[in-house]
C-alpha cells in the first residue's frame, strides 16, 4: 500500500505525477476537493473501490465502484470527508487489477 502525494491544481495548469496503482490499493490525505486520476492501460477492465470509513447521509456504509474500461481513463471524485475519510484523514483506494494502472491525487 503506498500513500499517494496530493498535488494541486492551479489556475497556471499543473503537469501531474503519475504513480503505479499498488497491489495492496493506496491511500491518500483528504479534504473534499481532492480527485482521483485514474488511467488503465491494460487490455481488461478494472474496478477501482473508494472504501467507504463511515455511513453516508442515508445512514448505510456502501463503497464507492468505478468500472474503468480497457485503454481508458477515469477523474472520480471529489471524496466526501465525512463519508470516505478514516480516523488518519486518508481514503483507502483499492483496484481488481494493478497492472498497467497508473493513478494521481489531484486537489482541486
Amino acid at each position: 500500500m503506498a500513500v499517494l502525494t496530493v498535488q494541486d491544481v492551479t489556475a497556471a495548469g499543473i503537469t501531474p505525477s503519475y504513480a503505479a496503482a499498488s497491489t495492496g490499493g493506496d491511500t491518500f490525505a483528504n479534504n473534499g476537493r481532492v480527485m482521483l486520476h485514474v488511467k488503465n492501460g491494460g487490455a481488461s477492465s478494472i474496478t477501482v473501490t473508494i472504501v467507504s470509513a463511515k455511513t453516508c447521509n442515508f445512514g448505510f456504509q456502501h463503497d464507492l465502484t468505478v468500472t474503468i474500461n480497457a485503454s481508458s481513463e477515469k477523474m472520480i471524485g471529489p471524496f466526501p470527508p465525512e463519508r470516505f475519510n478514516n480516523d488518519s484523514g486518508l481514503v483507502q483506494v483499492n483496484y481488481s487489477a494493478v497492472t498497467s494502472v497508473t493513478v494521481a491525487a489531484l486537489e482541486v
